[in-house]
């Protein structure tokens, strides 16, 4: 692998299929949820009909921390829940190449602070926030499923009274990298020998701002939502491949025995997808997202 195209990387000059995004009447696009940089961007859809305020899916799109997009084909998927009467979100944060971490995961706290005090503004429900991510943005959708308070994170502000907390309700995390220093033992012994995570210019090394193996320990520990566990987690559904040649399988299923030994075991359900690759086309199947609905609406009556 060269420098310039790691495992993973799309070739130089790729652009991702777009979701068609033109059929939803009711939409806000490129609201600023921060003024840091540009790329702190998302979209709001509404269903076509109700008043809300509406349950609401925020999505937080994959790339390795480093490419993507909002509009990505994904959404085309998860603009079905418009047809379950849910709202749908989807978030642009920081990428690697602009700041490493913790931005992506500070810039989509901040995107769902902001969704919290504009709830009325868009109709949303705050009491019904639900995340969603696959690959960097299954990590994300891990770490915002954690509820941490604010203060948190460097560069973060410590809480005061009466702040907005960046809380969700449920959260889908789908075949995210979440213990960086694993992840080449497990690929190769999945039989992958052109592993790369622990390179220099490996997506996780880069997200991190220097190579996995002279990261300290604790930031590696940092970048793990499973070093987050604690009672304000929500209930989070994770789903991961089998046969992921890119993500481990192992990394979902080590993040959750993790939250299992937290005593957290209750609050979080694991679907290995047999058979299934990275961000395979399975992931995004009607069946699948049934199984998500599924999840998210039995999540929300619980709370109601």
């Amino acid at each position: 692998m060269n420098e310039k195209h790691p495992q993973g990387a799309p070739p130089p000059g790729w652009t991702p299929p777009m979701a068609d995004i033109d059929w939803v009447k009711r939409k806000y696009l490129d609201v600023a949820y921060a003024n840091d940089s540009p790329n702190q961007r998302l979209d709001i859809y509404l269903p076509e009909k109700g008043s809300g305020p509406f349950p609401t899916l925020i999505h937080i799109h994959g790339g390795g921390f480093a490419f993507g997009d909002k509009r990505d084909d994904h959404m085309n998927a998860y603009l079905k829940a418009l047809g379950w009467g849910w709202a749908a979100v989807s978030v642009e944060y920081r990428l690697s190449g602009e700041a490493v971490f913790p931005a992506a995961v500070l810039d989509c706290r901040e995107a769902v602070r902001f969704l919290r005090k504009s709830a009325a503004k868009y109709r949303l429900d705050p009491a019904r926030f639900a995340v969603i991510g696959g690959s960097a943005g299954g990590t994300l959708a891990a770490m915002l499923g954690m509820n941490v308070p604010n203060g948190a994170f460097p560069g973060e502000t410590v809480a005061q009274a009466g702040d907005t907390e960046p809380y969700v309700s449920a959260a889908v995390s789908q075949f995210g990298p979440m213990n960086f220093r694993t992840m080449d033992e497990q690929a190769r012994r999945n039989g992958v020998s052109n592993a790369d995570h622990d390179e220099p210019f490996s997506p996780e090394s880069r997200y991190l701002g220097c190579p996995i193996p002279d990261a300290p320990e604790a930031l590696c520990a940092a970048a793990d939502p499973a070093a987050y566990a604690g009672a304000a987690m929500c209930p989070i559904y994770v789903q991961h491949g089998t046969r992921d040649r890119l993500v481990p399988f192992e990394q979902s299923a080590e993040f959750v025995q993790a939250l299992h030994d937290a005593g957290l075991g209750g609050r979080v359900s694991f679907d290995p997808i047999p058979g299934a690759d990275h961000e395979d086309k399975l992931f995004f199947t009607d069946e699948n997202l049934e199984l998500v609905r599924a999840f998210l609406e039995r999540t929300m009556k619980e709370k109601s």
